[in-house]
């Protein structure tokens, strides 16, 4: 049943009024901070999503930080406004609207906290939140060091780091929140403190893989490790042969000694102007070795292109920085299987034929294996709270049909219509509830703040 009009329209104005009197709150305690509708600043923060429907929200002011402490003053103030909406923006990483932005509330733009330092003996590298991956890579190459990040060297620290994190060095250091070792972070009362394993480590655990339910994340902490350069292959394989191609990549994602140095992601493409498929494999190698075995079987298959390079870490995440456009994320977790690769594509096939949405679209079907070694390395390293161990290395439909379904879903894929802090389990899901309401007593994170997947 529908509110009565002048009941929503009150509502309305209660909000207005709340993010009007914020957003003048801020701009007196930050000053040019706090930017407005029409403003460069303004205008710039809206033009930089690289989701486009994120740029189709328009907040009633966005606050661009310099400092951790101008984070921690504008959070005091939304904290103790009353019904002011807010959202907060890094470089990016999920797409969905309102999950980084917020139509008529307070948007928190962290790119410009984007400072990277290294520890003295290099054992540490210290990364805003607001920083892009390919700065990292930059940063720290000449080093002769690296951090496990995002493969696309657009994709932003904080949203890669907060959902767990997958990346080229995963099966070696396990998920990317594995290797941090402290967040500075910005509570919902605008306190700032450090979390790690001696303080506040019950948050520490929290934020690995917890999302953005605690608080406003300024930095990263994170253990390095010696890095060179890497060896890339690129595949394309027309579609008819998928059979030999969907094997080959169920035999390596499913293998018992899948090699910690091997980094695999293969595409399933259909373009539905052209109502053509194409299957891209990008495989990678984290030691400067063309050709290594793991992917020998996958590189034989007769194909339109194969190209093997010897690259860097930050020439490699350049190269796979996606455009600017209309993007929807959906995850889904199963067993390594040929056969059911071949039905989940049997079952695309005869889907997408048959949709012909206005302005085109282009599926991809990407697949990646959650090696049972990276599961492990990932429970030696670390506790986060993703509650997937090396028992569930092993689409929805097809998988369940055949009992392969596995519960876990990777929150920086998950669409908005799923839920993947559930997928954790209950045990871990009920931690995080207690966290969120030890440390954000007034649940300003669970209802306010845009943000992506809550708890409640």
């Amino acid at each position: 049943m529908r509110p009565p009009r002048s009941l929503a329209a009150a509502t309305l104005a209660v909000h207005a009024t709340a993010t009007t009197d914020c957003c003048g709150r801020l701009s007196r305690s930050l000053g040019d901070a706090v930017n407005f509708p029409g403003s460069g600043p303004y205008n710039a923060t809206e033009a930089s999503y690289w989701s486009l429907q994120e740029s189709d929200l328009k907040p009633a002011c966005i606050v661009r930080p310099t400092r951790a402490q101008d984070v921690s003053k504008a959070m005091s103030i939304i904290g103790c406004t009353p019904q002011c909406k807010f959202a907060v923006k890094g470089q990016g990483h999920s797409p969905a609207a309102g999950f980084a932005n917020v139509d008529g509330g307070v948007t928190l733009d962290m790119t410009a906290l984007a400072s990277i330092e290294t520890s003295s003996d290099l054992s540490v590298a210290k990364v805003g939140a607001g920083a892009s991956w390919i700065d990292v890579y930059r940063h720290l190459e000449p080093l002769g060091i690296a951090i496990p990040g995002g493969r696309n060297g657009n994709v932003g620290v904080g949203g890669l780091l907060l959902g767990g994190g997958i990346s080229h060095f995963t099966t070696r250091v396990g998920w990317a929140c594995d290797s941090i070792v402290n967040y500075e972070i910005a509570l919902a009362n605008g306190k700032l403190v450090n979390a790690n394993r001696t303080s506040h480590p019950d948050l520490f655990r929290a934020l690995k893989g917890g999302a953005s339910n605690f608080g406003v994340v300024t930095r990263f902490d994170l253990a390095t490790f010696p890095q060179g350069n890497i060896s890339s292959t690129s595949l394309v394989h027309e579609i008819s042969q998928r059979e030999a191609v969907l094997t080959a990549f169920a035999d390596i994602a499913g293998s018992n000694a899948f090699d910690p140095k091997a980094s695999l992601v293969m595409g399933l493409l259909f373009n539905s102007t052209s109502r053509s498929w194409i299957m891209s494999t990008a495989a990678v190698y984290t030691e400067p070795v063309l050709h290594p075995s793991i992917y020998a079987n996958l590189s034989s298959i007769p194909s339109v292109s194969n190209k093997s390079v010897i690259t860097s870490l930050a020439t490699l995440a350049d190269e796979a920085a996606m455009p600017p456009l209309n993007w929807l994320f959906a995850t889904a977790t199963f067993k390594s299987s040929p056969a059911l690769l071949m039905d989940m594509f049997e079952a695309l096939n005869d889907t997408l034929y048959s949709f012909y949405p206005p302005g085109g679209i282009v599926w991809d079907v990407a697949l990646e294996p959650l090696a049972g070694g990276m599961l492990s390395q990932s429970q030696s390293n670390a506790d986060n709270v993703l509650g997937i161990g090396p028992g569930d290395n092993g689409f929805k439909e097809c998988a369940q049909a055949k009992g392969m379904l596995q519960r876990f879903q990777y929150l920086n894929y998950a669409a908005p219509y799923q839920n993947p802090l559930r997928s954790y389990g209950n045990q871990n899901l009920n931690f995080l509830r207690n966290i969120a309401a030890s440390y954000d007593p007034k649940s300003i994170f669970q209802h306010r703040s845009g943000g992506g997947f809550k708890l409640t």
